[in-house]
């Protein structure tokens, strides 16, 4: 896989002076600066622009679709998404995309109103409205439904760990039974468009609790709505995830299942990093877990009933 060496700030400067027009802040060249340490492939460039570059080839393919596939959701959403005024390869065979940046803090900074819970069930909603087949037609791939048993079955091990560490109570996961799991198992012909790769960095929130943009495209597929269900469960708490989703016309069923995603997710997540074998921030896992176990009213009233439907 070819991988070109992590970007310097001359070498960023030096594509966008090509691209923008503005002088910077008169050395030379605009104002650059890494997102985050962790994400040294991300640069703001000044204060209205944000360039990503692709680390490898298979990155670049995500993007490229990327571009596509922005334009195609764009007007199906009520949220804003980037949009590129640039494009390219800033290495042989390696991409880039220079955006406008989405005004708004993240989710891990501002907490989303009851509007904002509209906005968020606009999204799920637009994102069902998105032909699949037009979807399909821009290489956005179709991703199986996993298994919500299987994913029970290693939540439940992972919980005994995290109970040795004083992290987690495993009763909770008691509430998924076996047979609760099989009952929220994906319905044939459920299909939709996913962004799948909501986090909270990803949901941009205004300080009045408005959702202002979704960024970064370049997970999306073909599957099961209830994976946008679980991440917004991790970016604004399982309640209003679960809100957000009613809004947008889904049933118990769904919301259910995605509840469930997220919760075993989490157990999983945290597990692994306390155990060194994944990374990440270790204070954003637990919030994300106090996050998708937020309890909430609809799994305390909803009994399917055997071979019953929801949307």
């Amino acid at each position: 896989m070819t991988q070109a060496p992590a970007p310097t700030a001359d070498t960023v400067r030096r594509l966008v002076r090509s691209l923008l027009k503005e002088g910077g802040d008169g050395s030379g060249g605009p104002d650059v600066r890494p997102v985050s340490q962790e994400r040294e492939h991300t640069w703001w460039v000044g204060s209205r622009h944000v360039l990503r570059l692709a680390p490898d080839r298979e990155a670049s393919l995500r993007r490229r679709r990327e571009l596509r596939l922005r334009d195609l959701v764009r007007p199906h959403l009520p949220v804003a998404v980037p949009a590129s005024v640039a494009h390219g390869d800033w290495a042989p065979g390696l991409a880039y995309t220079l955006d406008t940046r989405v005004p708004g803090g993240t989710a891990d900074e501002y907490d989303v109103s009851a509007v904002g819970e509209a906005d968020l069930a606009g999204l799920l909603g637009g994102l069902r409205a998105v032909p699949v087949r037009q979807a399909e037609a821009q290489g956005v791939p179709r991703t199986a439904p996993r298994s919500l048993e299987a994913l029970r079955r290693m939540a439940v091990h992972a919980a005994e760990r995290l109970a040795a560490a004083d992290e987690f109570d495993t009763a909770r996961l008691n509430q998924l039974t076996p047979a609760g799991a099989a009952q929220l198992a994906a319905q044939a012909a459920t299909a939709v468009l996913t962004h799948h790769g909501l986090t909270g960095a990803h949901v941009l929130v205004s300080a009045d609790g408005r959702v202002r943009g979704i960024l970064d495209w370049t997970a999306a597929s073909v599957g099961d709505p209830a994976e946008d269900i679980a991440g917004l469960a991790l970016a604004v708490g399982s309640p209003a995830a679960v809100r957000a989703a009613t809004l947008a016309g889904y049933g118990a069923r769904p919301c259910l299942r995605g509840l469930w995603l997220a919760r075993c997710d989490t157990v999983l997540r945290l597990t692994g990093r306390l155990e060194g074998r994944t990374d990440g921030s270790l204070p954003l896992l637990r919030i994300q877990l106090g996050r998708a176990w937020e309890p909430i009213l609809l799994e305390r009233v909803t009994d399917f009933q055997e071979g019953g439907t929801e949307p």
